[in-house]
């Protein structure tokens, strides 16, 4: 459904994720092998990622100033028990590695200072850690960067895609203007 380029960083990790469900047709990419393969999942781990994913779901959705589309656990309950470890700038200039919980927010962050957490060089999990971990880290990463709050999902009820809001204003409703933005001007214009 999304015509537009792909989310910076990891948070292109976020936006497959979320986007394993095509809500419109009801396929779930993590039916399959090969969905699950992509994210480094087992046949157990299905239902934990499918939770995971609707509450990305509901803050992408929050992004956009929309609404859940259905009840979810919140994301920092999900994402407690991931281990995540920072580079931490220090006051004297030296630096060193910190555990770090990230805080989930729509909050855009503040430019680094002395004593701030910063991802750079910072070794984050790799493929083969917990999907929790690789999310947590591409969430801390977009908030330093200042790119979380612009992975938005789709205003459409039949779609919710995951899309990354590039507009000068980040003001984007929809995952693909020529498809669900059109949909919805034409069902305006109808209704007039």
């Amino acid at each position: 459904m999304n015509d537009r380029a792909p989310a910076p960083g990891r948070l292109a990790l976020i936006q497959s994720l979320v986007n394993t469900l095509d809500l419109e047709s009801g396929a779930d990419r993590l039916d399959t092998a090969e969905g699950r393969a992509a994210f480094g999942l087992a046949t157990g781990g299905t239902e934990a990622a499918r939770e995971l994913r609707e509450s990305l779901r509901a803050v992408c959705l929050a992004h956009a100033d929309h609404p859940p589309h259905r009840p979810v656990t919140p994301l920092g309950e999900l994402l407690a028990g991931a281990p995540l470890y920072l580079m931490v700038d220090g006051r004297d200039g030296g630096a060193g590695f910190a555990p770090a919980a990230p805080a989930v927010t729509s909050a855009p962050a503040a430019p680094a200072a002395p004593g701030a957490l910063s991802t750079s060089g910072a070794p984050l999990p790799a493929a083969s850690e917990s999907l929790a971990s690789r999310v947590a880290a591409a969430i801390a990463e977009s908030l330093v960067e200042g790119t979380w709050a612009r992975l938005k999902a789709c205003e459409a009820s039949t779609c919710h895609w995951a899309y990354y809001d590039r507009s000068p204003a980040g003001r984007g409703r929809w995952c693909s203007m020529s498809v669900c933005g059109a949909r919805a001007k034409m069902r305006r214009y109808r209704a007039k």
